[in-house]
C-alpha cells in the first residue's frame, strides 16, 4: 500500500517551534512515478514550495538497498520536510530498482548499479519535463556511485548543474568514472565524515585530487549514516549552501506556522 504525502496532521503553533527529527514543514507533496527507459516504473514522492517556483530541485540517491537504504533515509526524508518551506528548495525522491518503503516498491530488481543507469536518467527526465529548474543530484553512499558513473556524462550532464556526494565509499565508481566527471567541470562537492567506515577524509582528498573541480568537505565527529540532529542539519546545511549559495543557509532550527509530526 502507498503511503499518502498528505496524512500529516498539520497544526498550527501559538509561537516559534523547535525544528526537530520528525518536524514536517508545509509543502506541496504529491506521490510520483518515474518510467524507466526498460520499460519499469519505479515509486517516488515530490515535494515543492507552496509559494511559487522552486529556487532548485535536489534528486536524491539513496543508500545501498541491500544494506537498508531507500527513499525514506533519514538525510533525505529530513530534506523533503525542511527544504521547501526554508530554502524554497524541491526535493524528489524515489526508490530505485527493486527497492521498497513505505511509499511502495519499484519494479525490477537491485543491479548493483549496472541498470541503475536508466533510474537516474528516470528521474532526470522527470524533472525536467515538468519544467523544474537549477536541477541537482544529491547522492549518500552507494547513491554517490550513481551520481559518480552516470551524472557527468549525457542525457543527465546536460541537464543539471552539478552534484552533491554524502559519505562516497568509491566501491563501484572508478579512475574511469572520476576522470569524466573532471572532463564535464560539473561542480563537485563531497561531504566526508571523519569516522566514515569506508573512505575518510585524508583518502578522499587523495582520490577526488582527480576531479580540479571538486571541493572535499571533511566533517568532524560524523560518520558515515550521519545519525543526530547535529549532523543531519550540517548536511543540509552543505547541499543548501551548493545549490543557493549565500542565499538560505544557515537553515533556520524554529519555524513558526502550520507543522506537523511525522511518525
Amino acid at each position: 500500500m502507498a503511503s499518502d504525502p498528505q496524512d500529516y496532521d498539520f497544526t498550527p503553533s501559538t509561537g516559534p517551534i523547535d525544528i526537530r527529527a520528525s518536524t514536517v514543514l508545509p509543502a506541496d507533496r504529491r506521490n510520483i512515478e518515474l518510467k524507466t527507459a526498460d520499460g519499469l516504473t519505479l515509486v517516488g514522492e515530490f515535494a515543492a514550495p507552496l509559494d511559487g517556483e522552486p529556487k532548485a530541485t535536489l534528486i536524491t540517491l539513496h543508500p545501498l538497498p541491500t544494506h537498508g537504504g531507500f527513499m525514506d533515509s533519514h538525510l533525505f526524508r529530513k530534506a523533503s520536510f525542511r527544504l521547501p518551506a526554508l530554502a524554497g528548495i524541491a526535493v524528489l525522491r524515489f526508490n530505485t530498482r527493486g527497492t521498497c518503503s513505505p511509499r511502495g516498491c519499484s519494479e525490477g530488481t537491485f543491479d548493483g548499479g549496472g541498470a541503475e543507469r536508466l533510474d537516474v536518467e528516470a528521474a532526470v527526465r522527470w524533472a525536467v519535463d515538468q519544467g523544474l529548474k537549477n536541477i541537482w543530484l544529491v547522492g549518500w553512499s552507494f547513491g554517490t556511485e550513481l551520481c559518480l558513473k552516470y551524472g557527468a556524462s549525457d542525457p543527465v550532464a546536460e541537464h543539471i548543474e552539478g552534484a552533491v556526494l554524502i559519505s562516497p565509499p568509491l566501491h563501484r565508481a572508478d579512475d574511469a568514472d572520476l576522470d569524466t566527471w573532471a572532463a564535464s567541470g560539473l561542480p563537485l562537492t563531497v561531504l566526508v565524515p571523519e569516522l566514515d567506515d569506508y573512505l575518510r577524509p585524508p583518502a578522499a582528498q587523495e582520490r577526488f585530487a582527480a576531479i580540479p573541480q571538486a571541493v572535499v568537505t571533511p566533517v568532524d565527529g560524523a560518520k558515515h549514516l550521519w545519525v543526530g540532529e547535529k549532523y543531519a542539519a550540517r548536511a543540509l546545511n552543505e547541499i543548501v549552501e551548493v545549490v543557493l549559495p549565500g542565499q538560505a543557509a544557515p537553515l533556520p532550527v524554529q519555524w513558526e506556522g502550520e507543522a506537523a509530526t511525522a511518525s
